[in-house]
């Protein structure tokens, strides 16, 4: 398996200049965590026919996410299963009028390496991060390593948006406007695509009003009609904004939307626990993602499976012991058995650290995006420990030319 993964260090002279090419070229304005530094030493180089194969399996199970998510609207009593608060629950039925192609969906599929083949942990459905990693990482780290850089994420979705508005549209990107990491994200892709002839608004979530049920912004300065939107605020943070806000509306949108709420099945990891009620074919997914539960039916104490959110994100709350203090670990364990409904099981898999080539190891997660339903693009992080949280460390993905 590791075989086709390799790590290739970047020498320590070329380090400072390549770190400063991420943090001003990459968007990467917050380069540390905690004091941990995410910005990997190293280039991770993976054979072309790997890279052929997580695409091709990234773009199964987009397909098949999407075939879900369609049955899910006309089945909704089973959402109640999901783990979702029940302000969205009560938003869902405005979906009933949801188009697939009306609107653009993005993914984020993270696979890694372990002592049985692939594996797939979830999929980052709502707002999936690492879109600048994913486009210009690759392109700074192929002046290091002679090799080639994946599809650019950006570009696919850029193309995407523009089949469905006009060149020269506006297009507002939604995010938490305090958060530097979420603006850094946004800026990247906005820049991106005023650079390839679309306008941008940048837009807290509560700056968009509806009208007609089209989108409309009352940012200060600009206030204008919105022809696309990218979301990168979680559809369960809408639901803290005041009623006056009238978050609701971007869930019957007519506006092309990435991503429409219809992302927020997918992105519960308790979607498995109701699989079988969609009448969906989904061969993919059941063999990539390990087997999932209701934590009510794990005994005590049982090592072999792990508790996720429901709605966690980056990692946060997942019980890999190796990640965790003793304290740590009890805490979650308790809580997903005293609100199992929140959260599920899963049964651990044994991720294969990788070996680098100066001496240290780590394990491996390849995000892989999709755009639509096609390969759109790899994100790459690394941790010390099992557990890809927010202290993993980013780095490039490249594809060798073996």
């Amino acid at each position: 398996m590791n075989s086709r993964l390799r790590l290739v260090s970047i020498s320590g002279d070329q380090y400072p200049d390549y770190r400063t090419e991420v943090i001003f070229q990459a968007y990467k304005w917050d380069p540390q965590v905690n004091d941990q530094n995410t910005i990997a030493k190293h280039i991770l180089l993976v054979r072309p026919e790997t890279a052929r194969q997580l695409g091709q399996w990234a773009e199964e199970l987009s397909r098949e996410t999407m075939l879900m998510e369609e049955a899910l609207i006309h089945r909704l009593p089973l959402a109640k299963k999901l783990g979702l608060p029940s302000q969205i629950l009560k938003a869902l039925p405005r979906l009933y009028t949801y188009e697939r192609e009306i609107n653009i969906r993005l993914m984020r599929f993270d696979f890694h390496p372990t002592d049985t083949g692939w594996a797939v942990s979830e999929v980052n459905s709502d707002v999936p991060g690492g879109l600048a990693e994913a486009s210009v990482l690759p392109q700074i780290a192929g002046r290091y390593v002679d090799a080639l850089a994946g599809e650019n994420t950006a570009s696919l979705l850029f193309e995407a948006f523009l089949a469905k508005i006009k060149r020269g549209g506006t297009v507002a990107f939604v995010h938490a406007t305090s958060y530097s990491d979420d603006r850094q994200v946004m800026q990247f892709l906005g820049d991106f695509f005023e650079s390839c002839g679309l306008r941008t608004v940048y837009a807290a979530p509560d700056h968009i009003k509806w009208v007609n049920k089209k989108a409309v912004s009352i940012t200060c300065g600009q206030e204008c009609e919105i022809d696309g939107i990218v979301r990168f605020f979680p559809l369960e943070w809408l639901v803290n904004l005041p009623k006056r806000s009238g978050w609701q509306g971007y869930y019957d949108s007519e506006t092309p939307s990435c991503n429409n709420p219809a992302a927020i099945f997918a992105q519960s990891k308790r979607l498995p626990l109701i699989w079988d009620a969609l009448g969906v074919e989904i061969p993919a997914w059941k063999k990539l993602l390990p087997r999932t539960l209701d934590p009510k039916s794990i005994p005590p104490r049982d090592e072999d499976w792990i508790y996720k959110p429901a709605l966690g994100r980056v990692g946060e709350g997942i019980s890999i012991k190796e990640a965790l203090t003793p304290k740590e670990f009890a805490q979650i364990n308790k809580a997903a058995r005293r609100d199992a409904k929140n959260w599920a099981a899963q049964r651990r898999f044994k991720s294969l650290p990788v070996p680098a080539d100066d001496g240290v190891s780590y394990h491996i997660c390849i995000g892989v995006f999709t755009v639509d339903g096609k390969n759109a693009g790899f994100y790459g992080r690394i941790s010390p420990y099992p557990r890809i949280d927010a202290n993993a460390i980013d780095i490039p993905i490249l594809i060798s030319k073996e």
